[in-house]
């Protein structure tokens, strides 16, 4: 069994669909199968395009639901995984509309076209619901986290849910580039545009993957749960 440091629960596109595979194909990481993957096509933009991708694809392509956290002391990852399980079984799935590409600070990133009211109940849920498995941050994460400038109810989220974006907070979105300046972005942009049209369409919610960070810092799927019909 893989010996992971620390856990998250993402949203992960369908196993096969063509979200997946634009989206491992875009960031070379294989977040379902835990390896790296060509990224066909993409040589003309230069080589510049690995530094783009490179933070992005050590997460793999996904949303984030509960933010990577380390086991609590005296929880174990069997019982992680059995909350996991018995808390998917609670939800229910949601209908985001399409994705669109978006800039979010200085990143790109696909986003739904309908981000609130059962997307963020659903979110909240998975953050709430597995909380007792979340050791706390260290204060160096903590002071990481406030040094990039915190409204007040981010820093009241963070000390009381270790990250400052979750429940009113939360913004659903797959990031697909590191932080770039304004002609990076144009450029990368461009590529993703050149590819989206294969991913268009209204997509649903209906499950949750379980996934864990390796020794070499990347993440993988531990298991992928559905939500009841």
């Amino acid at each position: 069994m893989t010996d992971y440091c620390r856990f998250a629960i993402y949203y992960l596109p369908p196993k096969g669909s063509a979200l997946a595979r634009f989206g491992a194909d875009w960031l070379g990481w294989d977040i379902e199968a835990g390896t790296p993957r060509p990224q066909p096509g993409l040589a003309e933009i230069g080589p510049e395009f690995s530094d783009w991708t490179a933070i992005p694809a050590k997460y793999g392509f996904h949303a984030t639901i509960k933010p990577p956290f380390r086991l609590a002391e005296g929880m174990g990852r069997a019982k992680l995984e059995e909350a996991f399980a018995k808390l998917c079984v609670l939800q229910s799935a949601v209908d985001v509309g399409g994705l669109r590409l978006a800039r979010i600070g200085r990143f790109l990133a696909l986003v739904p076209e309908r981000g609130g009211g059962p997307l963020l109940t659903l979110a909240g849920n998975f953050v709430t619901g597995i909380d007792a498995f979340r050791a706390p941050p260290t204060k160096a994460e903590v002071a990481r986290r406030q040094a990039a400038g915190l409204s007040a109810a981010q820093e009241r989220l963070l000390a009381r849910w270790g990250y400052p974006y979750v429940l009113e907070e939360f913004r659903f979105h797959m990031t697909l580039t590191a932080k770039l300046d304004a002609e990076a972005r144009a450029r990368a942009g461009i590529a993703v545009e050149k590819r989206l049209p294969q991913v268009s369409g209204s997509f649903v919610l209906g499950e949750m993957a379980l996934v864990g960070e390796r020794s070499d810092s990347r993440f993988e799927e531990i298991h992928r749960r559905s939500f009841p019909a």
